[in-house]
Parts: structure tokens; sequence; C-alpha cells
């Protein structure tokens, strides 16, 4: 499974990307807009978005890629790992410690 989470703070993409792997998912993690981000966001099979810490203008292009691409996106408040553990839970339906 491949997930794209977008937001959250700098200092925890590496953490996000470890969590990831422990679900098995490979992860693009974006905490920053980079010039290129729809074409960079490419065919994940979710999409997280951290709502605390993202800009509007990256929401608009996460929207605009879902509908493109038909990729289900969760929106969470919180930017932490509990929260990305809880959706990769109920998105996998593997429970690791």
């Amino acid at each position: 499974m491949s997930v794209v989470v977008v937001g959250g703070n700098d200092r925890m993409a590496a953490r996000y990307k470890e969590v990831c792997r422990e679900y098995r998912c490979k992860a693009k993690v974006f905490t920053q807009m980079p010039c290129d981000f729809e074409k960079q966001i490419g065919s994940p099979d979710l999409m997280v978005v951290f709502t605390d810490t993202v800009s509007h203008k990256m929401v608009r292009v996460v929207n605009r890629r879902s509908e493109k691409g038909n990729i289900p996106v969760v929106r969470i408040h919180s930017a932490g790992i509990a929260a990305l553990k809880r959706v990769l839970d109920e998105a996998s339906g593997i429970k690791t410690n």
C-alpha cells in the first residue's frame, strides 16, 4: 500500500515514514509544498492530510488530485504519531505495537 502524508511537523517527517514502514506501506511525506507538488503525489492508495499544519493551497492540490485519481483522503486535525497509526490501522487492518 502506498501512502502520501501531507502536512505535519518538519521534525516528524522521518518518524511518519518510519510508522508507515511498520505498516508495510510506502510513504511520501510533504510537510512543505514543493513547486511540482501535484506531480510528486503520484497515484497513492491513500492520502493523509494533517489539517492543523497544512496550507490551504496544499489542500486544494490534494483535493484536485483525489478527484482526478479517485484516491481516498483522510483528514486529521492532529499531526501526531498516534493519529497516523489510527488511520493506518483502519486502512490496512493490521495492528502493530
